[in-house]
């Protein structure tokens, strides 16, 4: 069977979209099929957040990730998901967050502390080479979703949109992919990846699903538990025992 193509936002393309626009535009026109199904019931906390996204801008804020991004890691199919890794709120930086959790534009240099990090274990687990770019679409087109606690944040004011409302609706999210079910009513494939505190508060959501969880790969943390908890292997492992094969971590060369 194929798998279900990329959901794209039409006007994405066109650069002129706004979180005004998205906050009017209906939710199977801003995420995957599933994904607004899946998010119905909190579609009222989403266009709320949204709206606050469009005050924020009005008032001269600048907001990150562009609003053809920010809800970037929902248009991959829900029923796509295999692997799930919580991050923290977008970087803060201009150009660097594009709507999935830890990943930076191909272009940017250089990538992110925790970023570097991550490879740094990468190589360290399965002897894959570090890329000089930061951009881990490959790892999302396979059903890989990166997923933020928070979806965006004021430009240079890291943490800035906590507690605006976003974490209601990301809540709703990862309790949707944990309780997904096939149609013989069992669950389907998952695993959940938390790294740091704030991701481990996600666990409760997660009913049975197998977790791979460690210390944060940022500086402040990766050698206090990060470091040598080999997350990639395990999370294939744990994928093969429940019968769905691997994910292929080695990132393209651009």
């Amino acid at each position: 069977m194929e798998p279900e193509p990329l959901f794209e936002l039409v006007q994405a393309e066109s650069g002129s979209l706004s979180f005004a626009d998205m906050a009017a535009m209906p939710l199977d026109e801003l995420v995957a099929p599933d994904w607004a199904m899946a998010l119905a019931g909190v579609e009222g906390e989403l266009r709320a957040v949204l709206s606050f996204l469009a005050g924020e801008i009005a008032a001269g804020h600048p907001v990150l990730p562009a609003p053809s991004n920010v809800l970037r890691a929902f248009r991959q199919p829900l029923a796509n998901v295999r692997v799930l890794i919580v991050g923290q709120d977008p970087y803060p930086t201009p150009g660097h967050a594009v709507g999935l959790a830890f990943s930076v534009d191909g272009r940017t240099r250089p990538i992110p502390r925790s970023l570097a990090n991550i490879y740094k274990e990468l190589e360290s687990d399965l002897g894959l080479p570090a890329r000089v770019h930061g951009d881990l679409g490959a790892w999302s087109d396979q059903g890989v979703l990166l997923l933020n606690r928070v979806l965006s944040v004021r430009e240079g004011a890291a943490g800035s949109h906590r507690g605006k409302g976003w974490e209601t609706i990301t809540t709703a999210a990862v309790s949707a992919v944990a309780h997904r079910r096939g149609a013989d009513g069992r669950r389907l494939p998952l695993v959940a990846v938390l790294w740091g505190k704030d991701a481990e508060g996600m666990r409760p959501l997660l009913d049975e699903t197998p977790v791979v969880a460690s210390a944060h790969p940022s500086p402040l943390s990766a050698s206090r538990g990060f470091f040598g908890s080999r997350p990639f292997s395990r999370v294939n492992s744990l994928l093969r025992e429940q019968g769905d094969g691997e994910v292929d971590w080695e990132l393209p060369v651009l």
